[in-house]
């Protein structure tokens, strides 16, 4: 068995192969870049207007209207001084304007422009490259692409951007009682979630499941089924099975696949029963069937690996310290991933924390990391994996 730091360790310092890719743009959230991205002009690219209103030139509080500039018109026009253009947001701003007066503040009769404020010199103008300048490095190579990084990469004219090829990944639900969602369940069956929730885990951190598979627990099958996995993916998950009991059979079925064993056993709770290992450049976590304990596992150990086998640098997910809303007492011996939620920077421990209720996980953002057995008090500072 090893601690939650040692596990965490052997997670992240393994080698993994990372290969680059030319994608799409809009196939390309969630990836990580594998080149470092250069602006190829400046942003904005020319000076514009920042709202609907008036280009003026001079600080005088009258002047000539002498024309129009719409957004996305290429014109270069010109002011003179105590020259007026109507303009419109993101519009060219004309040659020699001194500023733009937003609409509210004026008036206009005939073609004679009246200003209710004073002229205050590059008001309302976006200047060019005030955003980003020609051949600023705009993102590292390792960044990852958030819908927000695509709006940056789009502004800048990029189709396509180079990032790293996203690991593999297929699940697979141990179980005899498990029955599928929408399926007719007899007393004694429970209906199978684990497979899914890993799946939207997954597509929520970027990646995509590439197959989920229920198998019953008979060892030949489970051996098949992580033997046909293995030929399809780079990361296998399987729930289920890798505990102690007489059905219990994942542990000996990836020992006939030649996986080798990393870590077997973390001390922690929940998700003690956890598995780790490799075969060549594939690599399989055996979680836990609980779906919480599943769940848990996933967030602290899974997800870093997936992370850096995209290109990342494995972090996880963000981690905080912050104070604890309330008592609360741990008389656990092992360290514990509670369920909790954070409002208004303080951390409420949640209800329900049993390895098999994934309803207060449902209902909480965060889990906060204590080592037991303790008293906390109200206003303890603890560790938190934001979710």
């Amino acid at each position: 068995m090893v601690s939650i730091e040692e596990a965490l360790t052997l997670v992240t310092q393994q080698k993994v192969s990372l290969i680059p890719d030319e994608l799409p743009l809009a196939q390309s959230l969630g990836c990580f870049l594998s080149n470092p991205i250069t602006s190829p002009f400046d942003l904005p690219s020319f000076d514009n207007s920042a709202m609907d209103g008036y280009a003026v030139c001079g600080f005088d509080t009258a002047f000539e209207v002498i024309g129009e500039v719409a957004a996305g018109s290429t014109q270069d026009a010109q002011l003179k001084p105590g020259q007026a253009m109507r303009i419109f947001t993101g519009g060219k701003v004309p040659k020699d304007t001194t500023a733009v007066i937003m609409q509210e503040k004026t008036s206009v009769v005939g073609t004679t422009l009246t200003l209710e404020e004073e002229v205050v010199e590059g008001k309302n103008i976006r200047r060019k490259g005030v955003e980003i300048a020609k051949g600023k490095v705009v993102f590292d190579a390792g960044h990852l692409i958030t819908p927000a990084s695509i709006g940056v990469l789009s502004s800048l004219g990029y189709g396509s951007v180079a990032a790293y090829q996203q690991p593999v990944i297929h699940v697979i639900a141990t179980g005899n009682e498990l029955v599928e969602p929408g399926d007719e369940k007899e007393s004694g069956q429970i209906y199978e979630s684990n497979s899914q929730t890993l799946a939207a885990a997954l597509q929520d951190q970027g990646f995509y499941c590439g197959s989920r598979q229920k198998i019953e627990d008979d060892l030949d099958a489970i051996a098949n089924g992580i033997e046909d996995n293995l030929e399809q993916c780079d990361v296998l998950l399987i729930t289920g099975g890798i505990s102690v009991g007489d059905y219990d059979y994942v542990k000996e079925a990836l020992e006939e696949n030649d996986v080798e064993e990393i870590f077997y056993k973390v001390f922690q709770k929940p998700g003690k029963p956890l598995f780790f290992g490799r075969r060549d450049d594939q690599f399989v976590f055996a979680l836990p069937g609980n779906p919480a304990s599943s769940l848990t596992c996933f967030y602290v150990y899974v997800l870093p690996l997936l992370q850096k086998m995209a290109g990342g640098k494995g972090n996880g997910l963000m981690r905080l310290n912050l104070p604890l809303g309330h008592n609360y007492e741990i008389k656990f011996d092992r360290p514990v991933f509670l369920k909790a939620h954070i409002m208004d920077g303080k951390v409420r421990i949640l209800d329900g924390q049993g390895s098999s209720m994934i309803h207060s996980m449902a209902k909480g953002n965060a889990l906060a990391l204590v080592k037991g057995p303790v008293q906390l008090s109200e206003g303890d500072f603890v560790e938190c994996l934001l979710i």
